[in-house]
């Protein structure tokens, strides 16, 4: 399963995105016995309109939905990290790769 977060609006090019990264696992992840690959998008908000003409001649199992965490109720909002949390762990993640290329040097093509 491949899950994208969006944070705006909906766009089109965002199901082609979507797509690449299912290719993505299918040919580098996924083995025989798995079952076939399904890519969810999480956005802002959505036309279902725009939706349905983006995903209508995909290949792949693809849904789309919307989000609105002001509708959360309070026992969720409560366990989700905060913005400060978020970033912090993206900050961490990214020096970490940045370590790792450090250490092993480039890659030799």
């Amino acid at each position: 399963m491949v899950i994208e977060l969006k944070t705006g609006k909906f766009q089109p090019e965002h199901a082609g995105k979507l797509n690449f990264y299912v290719a993505l696992v299918d040919d580098v992840l996924r083995r025989e016995h798995h079952n076939e690959t399904i890519g969810i998008l999480i956005c802002g908000t959505k036309n279902d309109r725009s939706v349905r003409y983006s995903l209508g001649r995909s290949a792949s199992p693809m849904a789309v939905a919307g989000y609105t965490y002001d509708r959360l109720p309070m026992a969720e909002k409560r366990v989700l990290p905060n913005e400060g949390h978020l970033v912090a762990a993206l900050e961490w993640a990214e020096r970490a790769d940045s370590d790792k290329f450090q250490a092993s040097g480039p890659v030799q093509a």
